[in-house]
Order: structure tokens, then sequence, then C-alpha cells
């Protein structure tokens, strides 16, 4: 499969790395399938750590740490499962784990990863935390299935946690902010995003990305849409920004794509025409942003942007909360 030219018409607001995909199953110390859609983090002393999804020769996956210096090579990658699944304690895991999102969460001191884990009932959303990408503690299915496409956010909102995720339910797949105080019970579930009707490219199925980014504006939210062909599904990703106090309130949301499938790694794979980020890091000037994704559910992939040139965009082309609410 060839892409197509890239129109020269388009703002460009990713980068892909010249050495993509920067992670293959050939790369890992032990029998590995496909690695892909990795968690990401950049630890106190500038390692940065992506927490892979890691999926075997019978289609079940499990999650791995891989570490480095640059976040770009001379990856250090563990020399077994990191987070296998657990089924005699957890036997929503049995068909594995999958998708990480990472949030450092200041008040615990931990980080806090919300993952897939793939039940005999289908997928939901786990939580777990860590100090050290080393143990984990569970704390078990906080979303039933189906539902995935989780991450918390860094703290409390008006008292209470709020996790970002996508459940499936009669009106369709969009996404919701529900809220806890404690990590383990939640409730008060409402939409944050909806799908679009007709022939968007975010129409009838959405979810987000890699955790909110926190911005002087509000949050920031990569999210992915997939549209449906006569021929495969296609996912990309689209941008839209949250209220900083009531992260629930929209306020822009684009109303074009801004980064799909188009190099030969993201076209063809497991499952072709995907670019699905899970995790981020941000450098030291406080803009730069790399994005970690799975291309084509196979390889690990980074293209960077910057913040502040998303937030830009969407002042150029995103839509106003009551207008997307009418078009939508």
């Amino acid at each position: 499969m060839v892409a197509p030219p890239l129109s020269p018409h388009h703002e460009i607001l990713f980068r892909r790395h010249t050495g993509n995909p920067i992670l293959t199953a050939a790369d890992w110390p032990y029998a590995a399938n496909t690695v892909l859609n990795p968690g990401a983090t950049k630890l106190a002393d500038g390692t940065t750590v992506l927490l892979c999804r890691v999926e075997d020769r019978r289609g079940h996956s499990h999650l791995s740490v891989a570490r480095s210096k640059d976040g770009v090579s001379d990856w250090e990658i563990d020399p077994e499962p990191t987070f296998a699944a657990d089924i005699d304690r957890h036997p929503e895991e049995i068909w594995g784990l999958e998708d990480p999102r990472i949030t450092f969460v200041e008040e615990l001191g931990q980080y806090a990863v919300a993952y897939t884990s793939y039940s005999s009932g289908g997928p939901g959303v786990s939580l777990a935390l860590t100090e050290d990408f080393r143990s984990f503690e569970r704390l078990g299915v906080v979303m039933q299935p189906d539902d995935k496409d989780a991450a918390l956010l860094p703290y409390r909102i008006g008292g209470r946690w709020a996790m970002i995720h996508r459940p499936i339910t009669t009106r369709g797949a969009h996404i919701w902010i529900s809220y806890s105080p404690d990590l383990r019970h939640w409730g008060d579930h409402r939409i944050m995003l909806e799908a679009r009707a007709g022939a968007w490219w975010d129409a009838r199925k959405i979810g987000l990305s890699p955790p909110l980014i926190e911005t002087d504006r509000g949050w920031l939210m990569i999210y992915h849409g997939v549209r449906e062909t006569c021929d495969a599904s296609i996912y990309r990703l689209g941008l839209a920004l949250f209220d900083r106090e009531n992260p629930e309130q929209l306020i822009r949301r684009g109303d074009r794509w801004i980064f799909g499938p188009h190099e030969q790694y993201e076209l063809v794979g497991d499952v072709g025409n995907v670019v699905f980020p899970c995790g981020y890091t941000i450098a030291d000037d406080g803009d730069t942003l790399n994005l970690y994704y799975g291309a084509a559910d196979s390889t690990i992939a980074l293209a960077t942007g910057s913040v502040q040139a998303m937030l830009g965009w969407l002042d150029r082309y995103g839509q106003l909360e009551c207008v997307t609410r009418r078009a939508a």
C-alpha cells in the first residue's frame, strides 16, 4: 500500500520522528507478536518510561516497561512482563491487559495507571497505583464492560477524583467523565464529548487518546475518531478544549482531524490505518510535546508537536461549544 502525497495546504501540528517506528517486537527480550499503545511519563531524573502493551501470539496482552534517557533511543526493556494478568485474584484480566494511560498524582506520590482489563464479559476499565513501575497495587475494576480509553485527572476536582473514559451505551460510543471520593467507587457519570453523526471523520465512535493536558486556558484533549468506510476503519486524531475548573464543560472542538495514518508502518500491520496514542511527555520548555502512539496495532512510533500550536489551531479552526452541539 502506497499513500498518496500529503496536501501542502494543511497545517502540520505533529511531525513524525525520522527513526519511526522507535520500538518493534524485534526489540523485545522475549517473544512478542506486536508492541503498541504505550502509556508514557517522565521521571524526576529525566528518564522517559513507556508502559507498553505487548501482545503475544495467543492474542492476549500484558504491559511491559521500556526506559530511555532521551525518550527516543537506547531503550532498556524489562526482561520479562512487568505487569501481567493476575487471573486468580483478578479474573477480569483473563484475556489480558491493554492500552494503559499514566497520570502522576502528587497527592498520593504515585502514578495512577488506568488500563483496559479484558474480561470474559468484555473490556472494562481497571486502575492500579505504582511508585516505580516495578510493583503495582491493583484497585480492580472501576468501570464495567464495555468501557475503555480511560485516564485519571491528576488532582481532585471539587473535592472528588475525576476519570475520563469511553463506555459503549445505547446512545453510542462517546467520551464520558465520572467522579469518585476514593478512586474505587464511581458515579455522577456525564457525557463529556459526543461522537458526531453523519459523514464527519469522528462520527459514531470516539475515545480519549492520551491523558488530558493541563494548560493555562483549560484541559486540552487529544482524542481519536473512527471513520467507518466500505473497506476498513480509519483512526485519526482531533482536538478539544475543556474548562479547567469544570472539565465536563466543552469550550472548543476542532472540526477537522489533525493527524492520521499515512506512513507505511501506520497503514499496514495487524490493524491497518491506525494511529493510537496513549501517552505523552512534555519537554523542559513546557511546550514541546512528545506523543507516543501505536502504529497499525503493530509498532510504537513518536511524533512531536507544540501545546501552544494546538491551542492556536483550536482558535482558528475550533467551533465554540454551542455551535459544536448544534452541528452534532
